[in-house]
């Protein structure tokens, strides 16, 4: 039985593409005392997180049940990136807010603004889009995240133009692939269906000439 592939590998895989990518040497650990290391390191989690706030298949999930805790506050897990109460509510409207002054420094909170309180009496159901680990991340969008991460470490330690260029041609291309593998995954049609829901089976000729 193979051994599971850990964050850290993954990540050190990536952080090499970007190395390579701008003509620096591969490296064997994340060592962070390596300035080349730290910035390509730094801006493959930024864009990582930047581009999974975009909001994916993979990371968006409707309707998702969050129960307040005995205080009727409810605490925002870290590994959120956005939430909202679904479009169900009429008569609140939710933001992410700051816990210190309730009693939770350090933390994020879900306000309701209009009814201007942090309590809530029962479970409520959110649309939530999640911040996965690296080693999680379907491969296209691993794909686009590094070759992006690799344009910008470009600028930041070579600040060449025409590699930057090369590789902003090379972004264009696997966002390309990351939005074909996010249509494919989606199952999206122009007819409109349900949040997180497709119901249409469009029409497939080799059913006809079966016939």
């Amino acid at each position: 039985m193979p051994f599971p592939t850990t964050n850290a590998q993954t990540e050190l895989q990536a952080v090499n593409e970007i190395l390579a990518s701008v003509g620096q040497a591969p490296v064997t650990t994340l060592d962070q005392t390596n300035p080349d290391v730290a910035i390509a390191y730094d801006t493959l989690l930024q864009v990582s997180r930047e581009v999974q706030a975009e909001g994916w298949t993979f990371n968006r999930e409707y309707e998702y049940p969050i129960t307040p805790q005995d205080d009727k506050i409810i605490l925002i897990p870290n590994n959120i990136l956005q939430i909202d109460l679904t479009p169900d509510y009429r008569d609140k409207d939710s933001v992410r807010k700051s816990g210190s002054q309730y009693g939770y420094p350090g933390e994020s909170i879900l306000y309701d603004r209009t009814n201007h309180t942090p309590y809530w009496d029962e479970q409520v159901k959110c649309d939530v889009v999640w911040l996965f680990d690296w080693v999680d991340l379907p491969i296209p969008i691993k794909d686009y995240i590094v070759a992006r991460a690799a344009s910008i470490t470009s600028s930041r330690i070579v600040g060449d133009t025409g590699q930057y260029q090369m590789l902003q041609q090379k972004e264009a291309y696997t966002r390309a692939m990351a939005l074909e593998y996010e249509c494919n995954q989606g199952d999206y049609t122009f007819f409109g269906h349900p949040r997180g829901a497709n119901y249409y089976n469009s029409y497939e000729p080799y059913k006809a000439l079966y016939r």
